[in-house]
């Protein structure tokens, strides 16, 4: 049971109380009476208008169900579609060109293109590796990726491999010349590197030297001039470190002394408290909170071990230069940080209300996300997150520009409450449900002085695409999704209206994960799309991911790409509303392997996520798929894979029973998988007893009952019961 106190007709769990009494209100100047009466007053205020909205979902939703039902068979009309949809509220009028009003918001999301990085709050390791992610060693990430080949005596395990190592200088010394290129030679050619009359003079082999092309990229250095032991540079708003000391064991081996490259990498990172994790009551809310607040207060360390050795981490601090004129100046050394709450759907049992009812989650991360950022508002903490006097929350899972304004209206609550100026609170808008994609221009309207950030979503998207159109015939599978009209329409869409709604130099158009962290040769050849598609970020799943990525970023000058993207015509939106069926007659004569595959590959990779989830609570982590490589998988993934196969069995593509046989031999393949983790329980033989096995189930067969689609629900239920029945 639930240890709970009450304070202001609310009835707050023990372990919430005692955090916000004794380690987030000191130093904020709220008193607790204030705090717990504005939280009263946020529930009493903004709970039933959450629920109309939900309500509202579900009347469209069975709208648009009971019209596909009366159109079946028929052929689609795309023109009669569409104006039902306008009809029943579900597309909007698109209003006139705008642009946003935003201010006060830092350079790294305003004018800085670069990778982005979202880890789970609630494990302060990761939180922390994260943060500190802003800047990361070139060396490293490729040595130790399979970026370089490992053929030729190249291979990367053991000790230091020579040959390996060469290569690494190679790469980077390319890299180099590509990005900040000397007026003449390479940077191969270079044996010494100085400071002279305020600009970078690279001596050649030749014993000629020569400058930076474009002198002005030097920024800085350490050491003293002519010999120094760190030159900054910088390209594309990226900043480049060269370390110099030949003395060092690689050092000593380049020409210049080079003994490492390091790289501002992920200069934003999203610290997430919904898809990421697996907060599902009082007793995870609190762990996610209070490490929210230490990063926040800078205080935040974690020790842990590993390869048997006792490891302590903590935040980097700034990093201090002297300017090419001697003077000194600091570039940060953590990313800036984003908060992730989660969507209006859940409640949490956190909090109750006065008739005992779990408030709204949303509301809770909504008032518990500005009394911490007081902390940083407020400096007191000993690091500075936002320069600018922000603070930056991402909203997921929002439908249509109503559920924007919203949420726009709840961080006005939370602002007056805590005496914030007007719009301190800016918002990232989640672009991962249809009814927000197909009406993205009123919802940005709907936020135009807070918004910051819009980022696109393939899994959620494509779950929440299937759902809305279960009832309209078989979908296509995965794989074909991606190459579907309406996905290319969305990403293409998403970019166009960012920029029209005037984003430029003032917010940030995001885009998805690269989920597999150990295919970083893959990365590296094919994410650069992500720049040249106009984001100004993208996800990637670890800090050598990060590093790797923000060489596209130096190769792409995102801004000046936007400037030519402004000018292209925009993509047609009526394209998002192609619905992603199969042929009819192509449905009909599916062969049985095409099914096979397509289910085994659902439910591998249902189950090899849920297991973690509802057993370990653990809400993201690299998980094995059926070939056994390693994605990087949050809640999502459960999304469009259950909904894929509800519509299957919908539409009778497959039965029950082919799915049940299916789920139970790859659950054996998942216990396989995991069979090296000491904390694993497995789920076969014993089904019908296995937690996660039957969360698993319900979330295919209860699939097309779940709201949009949605996996939390069901398993918040079965994450609560195992909980509860620990000894």
């Amino acid at each position: 049971m639930v240890q709970r106190i009450t304070v202001s007709n609310l009835q707050v769990a023990q372990v919430l109380h005692d955090l916000v009494i004794s380690e987030i209100l000191p130093g904020t100047d709220i008193s607790k009476e204030t705090f717990w009466q504005a939280l009263e007053q946020c529930v009493i205020r903004f709970g039933p208008r959450n629920r109309e909205l939900l309500a509202f979902r579900d009347q469209l939703q069975q709208k648009i169900d009971n019209w596909h039902r009366q159109n079946g068979g028929q052929t689609h009309n795309a023109i009669v579609y569409k104006q039902f949809l306008l009809d029943i509220g579900y597309l909007l009028a698109e209003g006139d060109d705008f642009s946003i009003n935003t201010d006060h918001v830092d350079r790294e999301i305003s004018s800085i293109a670069a990778p982005q990085l979202v880890v789970p709050v609630t494990n302060a390791r990761y939180a922390l590796n994260a943060t500190n992610a802003r800047w990361g060693s070139l060396y490293d990430s490729l040595y130790g990726s399979n970026v370089i080949p490992e053929e030729g005596g190249a291979d990367r395990g053991g000790k230091y491999n020579p040959i390996r190592g060469a290569r690494v200088v190679e790469y980077t010394q390319r890299f180099l010349d590509n990005s900040v290129a000397l007026s003449r030679g390479s940077h191969a050619q270079v044996c010494q590197y100085a400071i002279q009359n305020r600009v970078l003079v690279a001596k050649l082999q030749d014993d000629t030297s020569t400058g930076l092309r474009e002198p002005e990229k030097l920024t800085g250095y350490r050491g003293e001039p002519n010999n120094p032991e760190l030159i900054l540079l910088c390209n594309n708003d990226l900043h480049i470190e060269l370390l110099l000391d030949r003395s060092h064991p690689i050092g000593k081996t380049h020409p210049a002394g080079v003994k490492d490259i390091v790289l501002e990498a992920a200069v934003t990172t999203i610290q997430d408290l919904e898809d990421s994790v697996a907060a599902v009551d009082a007793e995870d809310k609190t762990l996610a909170y209070r490490n929210w607040l230490g990063l926040m207060k800078g205080d935040l360390i974690d020790t842990f071990n590993k390869q048997g050795k006792s490891i302590t981490r903590h935040l980097n601090p700034d990093r201090t230069y002297l300017s090419p004129k001697d003077q000194t100046f600091t570039l940060p050394g953590r990313s800036l940080l984003l908060l992730r709450n989660v969507g209006h759907l859940m409640t949490n049992n956190a909090v109750l209300d006065a008739e005992g009812e779990e408030i709204p989650e949303g509301l809770l991360d909504a008032m518990m996300s500005g009394v911490i950022g007081l902390h940083d508002i407020k400096n007191k903490g000993a690091y500075k997150n936002s320069r600018s006097g922000s603070i930056y929350i991402v909203k997921p899972k929002m439908h249509g520009a109503d559920e924007v304004r919203f949420t726009c209206e709840v961080f006005d609550f939370v602002e007056d409450i805590f005496k914030l100026p007007r719009y301190t609170i800016k918002l990232g808008i989640m672009d991962e449900e249809r009814r927000t994609s197909l009406n993205l221009k009123e919802c940005i309207r709907a936020a135009k002085d807070r918004v910051v950030f819009i980022n696109t979503g393939f899994l959620d998207r494509t779950g929440d695409e299937i759902h809305t159109s279960m009832f309209a015939g078989p979908m296509i599978d995965k794989t074909a999704m991606k190459d579907s009209t309406w996905i290319k329409a969305y990403e293409d869409s998403n970019v166009d209206i960012g920029l029209r709604c005037g984003f430029v130099g003032k917010a940030e158009i995001g885009k998805g994960m690269w989920p597999m962290p150990d295919e970083m040769k893959n990365m590296v050849e094919r994410k650069v799309s992500h720049p040249l598609a106009g984001a100004n970020t993208a996800w990637v799943p670890s800090p050598t991911a990060a590093v790797l990525h923000a060489l596209h970023y130096h190769r792409v000058n995102v801004l000046k790409k936007q400037q030519q993207l402004l000018q292209r015509q925009r993509c047609n939106p009526d394209n998002m509303l192609e619905i992603p069926l199969l042929d009819q007659d192509l449905a009909a004569f599916l062969s049985e392997d095409t099914i096979q595959h397509e289910l085994d590959n659902n439910c591998q990779g249902i189950l090899g996520y849920v297991v973690r989830w509802i057993n370990q609570g653990v809400g993201c982590s690299k998980v094995p798929d059926i070939r056994n490589v390693g994605l990087m998988e949050d809640r999502a993934t459960l999304r469009i894979s259950s909904q894929h196969i509800a519509n299957w069995l919908l539409h009778g593509i497959c039965t029950e029973q082919h799915v049940m046989d299916t789920l139970k031999r790859m659950a054996l393949k998942v216990d396989q998988q995991n069979a090296k983790d000491s904390d694993y329980r497995s789920m076969a033989p014993d089904f019908d007893n296995s937690r996660a096995f039957q969360a698993a189930c319900d979330l295919i067969f209860k699939g097309v009952d779940q709201p949009n689609g949605y996996t939390e629900p069901l398993l918040y239920k079965h994450r609560l019961a195992l909980k509860s029945a620990k000894p």
